[in-house]
């Protein structure tokens, strides 16, 4: 019980630094626990997302599941008979298996096919009608169709003559109406069936979970399912079954990704139900690609977030170890006494423990909710310090989440205890003997850590730039990314070590600064001198702490915006405007063949030439008077045309634009081309012959600024063009081949040819072209979508920048990589300003007598402040001026590795590091108000200190 009274007591009497401590602690445990709450919420939110671009990409329910198998003729009818009842009752426990909500069951079954003929056929059409249909049936048929003449069948009916209803189409192939008897005989038995269509329907899609279609089956007479189970499948009918189909549309918002290993699974096991048990039959589920990709997923995205979390894992470990070694350098002569009174190590450590225990016991209390916080911070993350009102991540405490954080807690106690351990070791005589010592080598320098950080971090950048220039290709799609974990476990090591060399160098500039000037130097700044190079040992931590800080804040900003910038960049670039369109041209192209048909070169050999298809331009005018859009350009492009030059014949693109209207809506990048885009378009609007070229074409055929060319594409004459200036780049074309390096002089790079559209249209041909826009202010795509629906424009093609971003956006690993970095940025911040302060508190408690003897001595509270500021200026500001160098070295050797989330082939425009100046401001803001602060408390607690009790404390 005394134990536990003089832990208490202890606990209390040091209860600011014991805060400080469970604040890291508890910041530890909800850092850790948020990785898996955040890997969860966002995997499920990426599943719900792909599952809705699949229905918007495809127009497939994402829920459904059907399971379809044909019937084999080899059987008794028992046999199938209880097969088939075996087969209902097996899809009916579905849903429960599965753990999803039904929203839609349909079950469909048909016979087989048979020749109809209408019962007052004449001897023509009995030779020459060659229709045939079945009997299909599908569950709740009045929910599932739409009557749109006639009605819905009678099963009641009791002549032996089945109504049916039948498609639009079918009753046109019939070439009879409504109410007319067909007939269909056997000729092996004699029997005949007579059925009358009573009724024309077309789908119902007033769901659109329902995914039914009856014109899927044109040929069909829907018959009531109740009436077609009684005569085909529970009693033996004139006509065999055919195919039979249990189709289900589950509420797929509900699919856990916890539950994914059931869901493949039963999908699996329903597979192999119907694979030959009752015909041939299989199982189909929409949502089983990106279910299937999501443990695949869970592992890059696990192993990204580990990487991620790493430095802010690396600066946590850093709070707490100082956080430990301030509060045991403050007991460090408690301990001595200890230990000179007999209190073994074993019995210090122990209360030590205790401590310890009881503070992680507290942080695991509160962090995981802390956690829960931190998740739903990353989910609102749509960049770097950018937030969006989007639906929250649906975040549940789990198991998983407790298990890392305690794991966290115990790694964070043996952390803390460390100290304590190494300060056990002490007598009072070696304490005192340490005390007047700290000019010494820091253990850190000691064993050259610094060295080896930095030797270690620069070979991880050589082994990085070496994979960087082997490079083809690792991200094949162009809106996601994938990120090697070593850049971002490289940056904080290279940060610590750069640190280190230089605050070993440090204390020789400060001692060369004391000796140059020691003649002027007033009082006040001449004692901060000597206490910095005296005690250098002692404001190594906080001094490593602050490099680190700011180093890693903006080593993240940069990374971030770098990711960001860059593939936005791209989509932009290669989008060329907001929306590009292509809408319908009528033209006099004859159909294509049909599938075995022989082609234009095998019927005829005269027609081996190309027909010259004659196109109708629909009215730009009215894309130019869409809502929403500010300004349309014609852009037309030609992939395979070819040109001649000097001589040499080439492949080529061809872009044809109306200058004016092109400058107006396109996107470029700046510093791609030498000269602004405008001046080139400007170049070329003076005369219609005018073209720009490729560097390419430039080297590889000689072609300079006043050569004339000739281009053209199959089918055509050529017409001839001047050449105006020579581009890099250009709006929606990549310089970069298919494959292969493109400095290797082996590699043909592709051409392009620009030129004015009315030129080319006259002197080639008018085949369609693109039509880019750019939205106004403020406008959505939206806006766009529903007047070209309204209008009833047919487009053909749709590319929509603002759609492309926000699907890149939404990539999970770039999510992680923009909340992560924006946490790690403020958790820095956060805890820089508490061990900013803790520190300074400690060590101007610690010097109370010194300050006291100046007091004493004559010196003003004024030059104890400025004593106390230009102590901050040499220490904490020179540290965080450290910082702001490391970090943008740092940024400067990995941010450019970035490169290798990204495809080779996809790397334009190039990559660039981007920096933005209001992540500076926000982390000078930071660290001047962190400064300020410290300042203002320590000089509080100075103006508040008594010089009498100051003295009296020394003399004891």
């Amino acid at each position: 019980m005394a134990l536990w009274t003089m832990i208490f007591r202890k606990m209390a009497k040091n209860r600011w630094l014991q805060l400080n401590l469970w604040f890291g602690l508890t910041l530890c445990v909800a850092l850790f626990s948020s990785m898996p709450l955040y890997s969860h919420a966002i995997l499920q939110r990426t599943l719900f997302k792909e599952l809705q671009q699949l229905q918007k990409d495809q127009n497939i329910y994402p829920g459904l599941i059907r399971a379809t198998t044909s019937v084999s003729g080899g059987r008794a009818f028992d046999t199938t008979h209880s097969l088939i009842q075996k087969a209902d009752s097996y899809m009916a426990g579905a849903p429960k298996r599965m753990g999803l909500a039904v929203q839609s069951y349909i079950v469909t079954r048909s016979t087989q096919s048979f020749r109809i003929l209408p019962a007052d056929a004449s001897d023509k059409e009995k030779k020459d009608m060659t229709v045939s249909g079945s009997f299909r049936t599908v569950s709740d048929l009045d929910k599932h169709v739409k009557v749109i003449d006639g009605r819905l069948p009678d099963p009641n009916r009791g002549d032996g003559v089945y109504e049916a209803v039948v498609t639009q189409k079918f009753i046109i192939d019939l070439k009879r109406d409504l109410g007319s008897e067909l007939v269909y005989t056997n000729k092996d038995t004699g029997n005949t069936i007579r059925i009358v269509p009573v009724g024309i329907v077309e789908s119902n899609s007033a769901n659109a979970y329902d995914q039914f279609s009856v014109e899927s089956n044109n040929s069909s007479f829907y018959i009531p399912f109740e009436q077609f189970n009684h005569d085909f499948v529970d009693n033996q009918g004139p006509l065999n079954l055919s195919l039979l189909t249990w189709q289900y549309s589950l509420d797929y918002s509900q699919m856990n990704i916890d539950r994914i290993d059931t869901y493949l699974s039963q999908f699996n096991a329903m597979n192999n139900y119907f694979n030959t048990r009752i015909g041939i039959g299989n199982a189909d589920m929409p949502a089983k690609t990106p279910i299937a990709t999501y443990t695949e997923k869970k592992e890059k995205l696990d192993l990204m977030l580990w990487s991620l979390y790493s430095p802010v894992m690396f600066m946590l470990a850093f709070y707490l170890y100082m956080a430990a070694n301030l509060i045991i350098d403050r007991q460090k002569t408690e301990i001595s006494v200890l230990r000179s009174r007999g209190a073994s190590r074993l019995q210090i450590m122990t209360v030590f423990l205790i401590e310890s225990v009881i503070l992680g016991a507290l942080a695991l209390a509160a962090g995981p909710f802390v956690g829960v916080y931190f998740t739903k911070l990353l989910g609102a993350s749509s960049g770097f310090l950018e937030f969006v009102q989007r639906a929250s991540l649906d975040v549940v405490l789990n198991s998983t989440s407790y298990k890392i954080a305690a794991a966290a807690i115990a790694g964070s106690i043996v952390l803390i205890l460390i100290p304590a351990l190494l300060a056990t070791r002490v007598t009072i005589v070696g304490h005192k003997q340490r005390m007047a010592r700290l000019t010494k080598l820091s253990f850190w320098h000691l064993i050259c850590a610094d060295f080896i950080l930095l030797a270690g971090s620069l070979y991880g950048l050589y082994k990085l730039k070496s994979q960087l220039n082997g490079l083809k290709a690792l991200a094949l799609d162009p809106t996601s990314i994938r990120v090697d974990p070593l850049i971002f476990f490289m940056p904080p090591l290279f940060s610590l070590g750069a640190g280190l060399l230089v605050l070993r160098v440090y204390p020789w500039f400060i001692k060369l600064v004391f000796w140059i000037g020691r003649k002027w130097w007033t009082p006040a700044l001449y004692s901060t001198l000597l206490q910095i190079s005296r005690s250098s040992s002692q404001y190594l931590t906080i001094k490593v702490f602050l490099i680190m800080t700011v180093a890693t804040g903006l080593f993240s900003a940069n990374a971030a915006r770098t990711i960001n910038g860059n593939m936005e960049d791209r989509i932009q670039y290669m989008t060329g405007s907001d929306i590009q369109l292509s809408v319908h041209w009528d033209n006099d192209k004859p159909p294509p063949p049909p599938p075995g048909a022989p082609g234009p070169q095998e019927s005829d050999p005269a027609a081996a030439a190309p027909k010259v298809v004659t196109y109708t331009e629909p009215s730009f005018i009215t894309m130019t008077e869409l809502d929403g859009v500010d300004s349309a350009a014609r852009v037309f492009r030609k992939d395979n045309a070819s040109f001649s030059a000097g001589g040499q014949n080439g492949a080529t693109t061809l872009y044809g634009i109306d200058p004016y209207d092109f400058g107006k809506v396109t996107w470029m990048r700046g510093g791609l081309l030498q000269y602004p885009l405008n001046s080139y378009l400007n170049l070329i609007s003076t005369n219609p012959k005018a073209v720009l070229v490729s560097r390419s074409m430039a080297k590889q055929y000689g072609v300079k600024a006043g050569d004339t060319i000739a281009a053209k594409w199959e089918g055509l004459d050529s017409a001839d063009f001047l050449v105006y200036g020579i581009i890099d780049y250009w709006p929606g074309w990549s310089p970069l081949p298919v494959s292969g390096d493109k400095d290797d002089p082996d590699v043909r790079l592709p051409n392009l040819i620009v030129g004015q559209l009315p030129y080319i249209q006259n002197h080639l041909a008018l085949e369609p072209y693109e039509v880019w826009v750019k939205l106004k202010a403020g406008a959505g795509s939206k806006v766009v979508y529903d007047d070209l629906i309204k209008k009833d424009i047919p487009i053909e093609n749709l590319v929509d920048a603002n759609q492309l971003l926000i699907r890149s956006k939404n990539d999970p690993f770039r999510l992680a990589i923009n909340g992560v970095m924006t946490l790690g940025f403020v958790i820095s911040m956060l805890i820089s300003f508490f061990g900013f302060l803790l520190f300074w508190v400690l060590t101007l408690s610690g010097r109370t007598l010194q300050f006291g003897i100046l007091r004493a001595m004559g010196i003003s509270f004024r030059q104890i402040i400025g004593m106390l500021l230009s102590e901050q200026v040499l220490t904490s500001a020179a540290a965080i001026l450290f910082g702001v160098v490391i970090g943008n070295a740092v940024s400067s050797l990995f941010v450019p590795l970035f490169q290798l989330s990204f495809s080779a082939t996809d790397q334009v425009p190039p990559f660039e590091i981007v920096r933005q100046l209001s992540d500076y401001v926000q982390l000078y803001g930071v660290v001047g108000f962190m400064l300020l602060t410290g300042l203002a408390v320590l000089g509080i607690r100075v103006s508040r200190m008594k010089i009498t009790q100051a003295l009296k404390l020394g003399e004891e």
